[in-house]
């Protein structure tokens, strides 16, 4: 099974046993909640649907978007990601991952379980797909 890296500039912090997985946040300003779901392949991150609760700065739907359960639904037309990289400050606050687990109840817990809290220092993570060799020879 591939898994998901967490690091910086190809050095491994952690790895997070799963194919898939929910990247979740919320807007500085807004305080509104994101998510993403992500697939882990070979090839890097494929993003399969996003969902936000509300609109705001920096936030504006996509006319093909749904209502459903308190979200609006859509699909980004992204193509397949190599690496993601996402800031991370404790201003901010942390970004959450939540993957099902083999009992298949979803887990979710912040960033920082994995590879501590958010600092100044070191205000980014990298996340990618533990067998994507182009991302292992970087």
């Amino acid at each position: 099974m591939l898994g998901l890296c967490l690091g910086l500039a190809g050095t491994l912090w952690a790895q997070v046993p799963t194919a898939h997985f929910t990247l979740a946040w919320s807007h500085t300003i807004e305080k509104i909640r994101w998510e993403e779901d992500y697939n882990v392949t070979p090839l890097g991150l494929v993003l399969v649907e996003a969902r936000v609760q509300g609109t705001g700065a920096g936030m504006e739907i996509p006319d093909d978007a749904y209502l459903k359960d308190g979200s609006w639904h859509y699909q980004p037309k992204l193509p397949i990601l190599p690496v993601l990289r996402l800031g991370r400050t404790p201003e901010a606050g942390d970004f959450e991952l939540c993957f099902t687990q083999i009992s298949g109840d979803i887990q979710c817990k912040a960033m920082s379980h994995w590879i501590g809290p958010p600092n100044k220092q070191v205000a980014a993570v990298e996340v990618w797909g533990c067998g994507n060799q182009a991302v292992a020879i970087k």
